[in-house]
């Protein structure tokens, strides 16, 4: 089996590159990098979701082989959930989704749009929301370097339009943060009526934020429920 992983808004396919220590040999972690960052910095971002999912279907068509399970956060996990549902309708290979820090695509957003602000608004609606470290915000160059990134990635889930269809057939596990002054646990257990299979829920320590630093606990978590598929 393959997981197949996706970021959040700004992160990159490094966040994952420790998880495989985490998994047994079976299954081999994907990292997916995204247009704009690292190695794909002068890529532009598709205009949405659902032609980002296009890309992916085209670009990692070997990685479908075998059976592969999804995971993404906050918007990787609208990514993930995206590629499940054209997953089981073109090949029906897929074991599990995880969406993490992400409420159900069904449920309204509560926050205003960022990804339209000039520059400066910009920045300061990023530093709010805690997500962007402190010294890209106070560096210039390299602030200047993944503003376009950011951008594109608010853009891609601000835009983002929930269409109704039939749920997915695969199991969904729901990660949240106790934390988190985003995503309530309403929001997470909403992902239930995306699915007729299984559903289980998993609160852990830590703000919207929890990946990175927790990145080894999140990494056995998922490893774990693999391993029950």
């Amino acid at each position: 089996m393959r997981l197949i992983c996706f970021p959040y808004a700004g992160g990159a396919a490094s966040l994952f590159y420790s998880w495989q220590e985490h998994f047994p040999n079976g299954i081999q972690v994907c990292p997916i990098e995204l247009p704009g960052r690292a190695a794909r910095i002068g890529e532009p971002m598709p205009q949405s979701i659902a032609g980002l999912v296009d890309r992916i279907l085209d670009e990692a068509a070997p990685y479908f082989d075998r059976p592969v399970s999804l995971f993404g956060h906050s918007l990787g996990a609208i990514v993930a959930f995206e590629l499940a549902k054209a997953i089981e309708r073109k090949m029906n290979s897929l074991a599990r989704l995880f969406v993490s820090a992400c409420r159900a695509p069904h449920v309204p957003r509560r926050r205003p749009s960022i990804h339209h602000l000039e520059d400066q608004e910009f920045i300061q609606a990023l530093a709010k929301i805690n997500g962007t470290p402190d010294e890209v915000l106070e560096h210039q160059e390299l602030l200047n370097l993944l503003l376009p990134t950011l951008r594109a990635d608010f853009h891609l889930s601000e835009t983002y339009q929930h269409i109704p269809g039939q749920p997915l057939s695969c199991a969904i596990t729901a990660i949240g943060g106790q934390e988190d002054e985003f995503i309530t646990r309403g929001d997470l257990v909403a992902w239930h009526s995306q699915t007729t299979g299984a559903f289980n829920l998993r609160m852990v320590p830590g703000t919207h934020f929890f990946l990175q630093p927790q990145a080894n606990s999140i990494a056995k978590l998922v490893a774990g429920t693999i391993g029950r598929v």
